[in-house]
């Protein structure tokens, strides 16, 4: 590796040769501000902010090349005063209203000033005026707030390869749009959320469904059911302070029925009847060798992904509903016959680490006898923030248990949280129905880690089954060109929109740009996951007996008619334009 010297405010630093000064900089210690740049994703010098002085001239350090013999100024008048005048003239230009703002302490904008200390500013003149684009179930856009940093466009396009937004017109009317100025909400957007992840201010953002929540949980004449995603609980201590990874999962109950909901359930038992039954149809579909590969179903993103961009492979996706909704359409039927409760009167609420499940509530194929599997979702975020509202003390709280029947779960239903825990499930179940022998090593590393694209095989009685894993769309683009192609061949693909899975949906905590680099949140939320699942007693879907006890009481076996009737769904192809 070719390494080159240079020194940065009088101290020597060698790095490898294609090095940003930027990057050099952080490597001794010494932080530049930025607000553009987001490792990985985007880097194109277009907010300034991270200026130095090399020679007379101030250039972007994020893009700026170290060389050898270069000398570096971070921390000059110079420097300090055109920082201050870039940050200046954004916010001249932003819509400041940083008490009532959704970012508020959250905010990369915000830090920077703060650590540039702004107190005046002195340039005021036209502001852009555009409307909020609201229209989206999953995404709100506030133009106003734009500072213009790409981040987002980038994350699009390079990341998911979905391509809904971009730059629009030019100078001071320039601004982040989809095509022909349209909502997103009649775009190719896939509702993902992963550009609300990269918006270091307030220009992205989930749609709310607190205020419709709290209305619910007051009405005395309705029964509210809440669940919970196996990622958020390995996330939602972060809004409360704690470590990236921290498990949560029995303060989150105990939060729950503190805000008043009167059955907590946890989506992971959904999980686990989502093996039973996508194993299943892998089984009969791999016995009638049609419609192979079965690609998985959980993830919304990325079904709404197949809808608008490979339309002729929806008959590959599973036809089983995603976990949440599973156990949303038994809340309303099998619970609500248990309980002797109305369907009309219970509203189910799921929590999700997803922007794109709010979107998937909505979808007119998931309901069952004009109710809708699920009422509301809520973010992790919004989460957080109704048990800040209710002045829980979330960090004290002591553990509580989920309440049945939908309550206990498996280890195999926790590790849908994180890429490759669909297929790791459903290979612990599908070894042990068909072989008859019990699977010894369940712990699939094969499938797990955050390379972009895994593969793995699995032999059933003398067939070997084999498996592809993507996380992040731009990979799963990949695996679906290869398959077209006949390059590669797959009985079983698994995807998730979001890179590293659920872990790092669109509806999980914000982690700032500088805390990116240093931590792969991936890794950590992943960690904290596969600890869940080696605490857990049951570890395969199969040996859940309240998944047993459903099948035997109420829907009789996996892709049974009342199955089909109650879990499974079908797709529209959509356009591209």
């Amino acid at each position: 590796m070719e390494l080159v010297k240079l020194t940065i405010d009088g101290f020597e630093v060698e790095v490898p040769k294609g090095t940003t000064v930027l990057e050099a900089a952080r490597k001794i210690g010494i932080e530049i501000p930025t607000l553009c740049y987001l490792k990985d994703v985007n880097k194109f010098g277009a907010c300034r902010v991270c200026v130095v002085e090399v020679g007379p001239r101030l250039l972007a350090s994020c893009t700026l090349e170290a060389e050898n013999g270069m000398v570096v100024k971070t921390n000059t008048q110079k420097v300090r005063e055109a920082r201050k005048a870039v940050v200046e003239l954004i916010l001249s230009n932003h819509k400041r209203e940083c008490t009532t703002c959704i970012r508020s302490e959250n905010c990369e904008l915000q830090k920077v000033s703060k650590e540039l200390n702004i107190r005046d500013l002195r340039f005021e003149g036209e502001k852009t005026h555009e409307d909020i684009d609201s229209a989206s179930a999953s995404v709100v856009r506030d133009p106003e707030k734009c500072i213009l940093c790409g981040r987002c466009i980038a994350t699009c396009s390079e990341v998911q390869t979905v391509y809904a937004i971009n730059f629009a017109r030019r100078g001071f009317k320039t601004k982040v749009s989809p095509a022909f100025n349209k909502s997103l909400a009649d775009t190719v957007c896939i509702n993902c959320g992963q550009c609300i992840m990269a918006c270091p201010v307030g220009a992205l953002y989930e749609k709310e469904n607190i205020k419709e929540v709290w209305k619910a949980i007051s009405n005395p004449e309705k029964f509210v059911v809440v669940q919970t995603a196996p990622a958020v609980r390995v996330a939602l201590g972060e809004e409360f302070g704690m470590p990236i990874g921290t498990r949560v999962t029995g303060k989150m109950v105990a939060a729950l029925r503190r805000l008043g909901f009167d059955k907590v359930f946890d989506t992971d038992f959904g999980a686990d009847v989502t093996i039973m039954e996508e194993g299943t149809e892998l089984l009969n579909r791999l016995n009638k060798g049609e419609r192979l590969p079965l690609m998985t179903s959980c993830c919304p993103g990325w079904v709404k992904f197949v809808e608008h961009y490979y339309p002729e492979m929806t008959e590959n996706l599973s036809t089983c509903k995603s976990p949440s909704e599973m156990e949303g359409a038994l809340i309303k039927t099998y619970f609500a016959e248990k309980m002797g409760i109305d369907p009309k009167n219970i509203v189910t609420v799921s929590i999700m680490p997803c922007v794109g499940k709010k979107f998937e509530g909505q979808r007119e194929e998931l309901s069952h006898n004009g109710l809708q599997d699920v009422d509301y979702v809520l973010t992790t975020r919004e989460l957080a923030q109704m048990i800040k509202e209710a002045g829980i003390d979330f960090v004290n709280l002591p553990d509580e248990e989920f309440d049945n029947p939908f309550g206990e779960s498996t280890g195999a239903g926790v590790i849908f949280g994180a890429t490759g825990g669909v297929t790791e499930a459903a290979l612990r179940t599908i070894y042990e129905i068909v072989t008859g022998k019990e699977l010894e090593n369940i712990e699939i590393t094969a499938v797990r880690g955050v390379e972009g694209i895994k593969e793995a095989e699995i032999e059933l009685n003398g067939k070997v089954v084999k498996a592809a894993i993507a996380h992040g769309l731009a990979n799963a683009r990949r695996v679906l060109e290869m398959v077209k192609s006949g390059e590669k061949h797959y009985d079983f693909i698994e995807v998730m929109a979001c890179p590293g899975g659920c872990v790092t949906g669109g509806g999980q905590p914000i982690v700032d740009a500088k805390t990116r680099e240093k931590v792969d949140v991936r890794v950590e939320r992943a960690k904290a996951i596969y600890e869940e699942d080696r605490h857990l007693q049951i570890r395969k879907s199969h040996k859940n007996p309240y998944v047993i006890r459903l099948y035997e009481e109420f829907l009789g076996e996996p892709n049974s008619h009342k199955s089909h009737e109650l879990l499974h769904t079908h797709y529209v192809k959509r356009e591209k334009y």
